[in-house]
C-alpha cells in the first residue's frame, strides 16, 4: 500500500472557488508555470508535532482527535509488540482535504504512479506520508504510519514483511491484529481453491506492482500467526527484525522459521481454521 519514489511533495487541499478564481487569474498573468506552482504546494498552513510525528494539513484540526490519538498510541504498539527501539527521526504527515486534491498532485509530479488513498514514502532524507481525509482515513494512516515507524527503525525490511506488519497494525486496537478480510479471503482459498502459504514465494516478491490483494492477505497471516499463536515465534520474529537493524544481507525470514517449526505451512492453515471456528 506504499510507494517509495523520491523528491515527493503534494498538492495543495480544495480549492475555494476564490482560488480557483485566482488561479486563473495567475495563469493569465504568469502563464502555466506558475499556476502548477500553486497546484504543487503542500498543505502546511498547520501543522502539530505528536511524538515522531509531524501533522501538516490546510485546515485547523481539533485540539483533541481521537484519530491522532490513536496514531500516537499505535507508536507504543508497534515498538512494545516487535521490541524495537524508539526513535526521534520525524516522520512528515501530510493531509489533504479531498481524494481529487491528492490525485491532482501526483498526476502533476508523478504521472505514473497508480491512484490510492495514501502513500507512504522514504527518501534519503525523509519519512512522509500523504492521504486525502476521507471515510477510510483511520485505516489508511494507522497502515501508513506503521510503515514510516518500522523504517524509522529497521531500515533493511522485506517488502512482504512491511506490508504484513502494516495490514497487522492498521486494524482498530481492540481487533488485536486480526484483519478481518484477510482472514475470510484465505480461507475461502483454503476451501475452495486449495490454496496453500508459501514464505519464501512472499520473499521473491521485490515491487510493490507484483503484490496482488492476496499476497497482502498472506503476509499479514504470516504475521499474526508468528505474533499472536506462540510467545517463541513472537520472539523469533522480535529477533529476526532485531538482526535486520545491523545487517545490509541477511538469511530470509521462511529459512529462519523453517528450521524451527518445520511444519509451519501446515500449522498456519491451521490458524487459518480456528479463526474460522473461534467466529463461528
Amino acid at each position: 500500500m506504499d510507494a517509495e519514489p523520491t523528491n515527493i511533495a503534494v498538492p495543495p487541499s480544495r480549492l475555494s472557488r476564490r482560488a480557483v478564481l485566482a488561479g486563473l487569474a495567475t495563469w493569465t498573468v504568469g502563464g502555466c508555470t506558475a499556476l502548477e506552482r500553486r497546484l504543487a504546494a503542500l498543505p502546511e498552513r498547520n501543522s502539530r508535532t505528536l511524538d515522531q510525528l509531524v501533522i501538516h494539513s490546510d485546515w485547523e484540526l481539533p485540539s483533541q482527535h481521537r484519530l491522532l490519538d490513536d496514531l500516537r498510541l499505535l507508536r507504543g504498539d508497534v515498538l512494545e509488540t516487535l521490541a524495537l527501539p524508539a526513535s526521534d527521526e520525524p516522520i512528515h504527515v501530510y493531509l489533504f482535504e479531498t481524494e481529487k486534491a491528492l490525485d491532482e498532485y501526483l498526476q502533476r509530479r508523478h504521472p505514473g504512479l497508480p491512484s490510492r488513498r495514501a502513500f507512504f514514502v522514504k527518501s534519503d532524507t525523509r519519512l512522509a506520508i500523504f492521504a486525502f481525509w476521507g471515510d477510510r482515513v483511520a485505516e489508511d494512516l494507522r497502515h501508513e504510519t506503521t510503515h514510516g515507524y518500522l523504517h524509522s527503525v529497521v531500515p533493511n525490511l522485506p517488502l512482504w514483511l512491511d506490508e504484513g506488519l502494516a495490514e497487522y497494525f492498521e486494524v482498530p486496537r481492540t481487533a488485536a491484529g486480526l484483519n478481518v478480510p484477510h482472514a475470510q479471503q484465505l480461507l475461502t482459498l483454503l476451501m475452495t481453491r486449495g490454496w496453500r502459504p508459501g514464505m519464501p514465494r512472499l520473499e521473491s516478491l521485490t515491487t510493490l506492482d507484483r503484490m496482488t490483494q492476496e499476497d497482502y492477505a498472506e503476509s499479514w497471516a504470516w504475521v499474526r500467526w508468528m505474533l499472536d499463536t506462540d510467545p517463541a515465534l513472537r520472539v523469533l520474529l522480535q529477533n529476526y527484525l532485531a538482526s535486520l537493524r545491523g545487517q545490509a544481507v541477511y538469511v530470509p525470514l521462511s529459512v529462519v522459521v523453517k528450521s524451527h517449526r518445520p511444519e509451519a505451512e501446515q500449522q498456519l492453515c491451521e490458524y487459518l481454521y480456528s479463526l474460522s471456528l473461534a467466529r463461528s
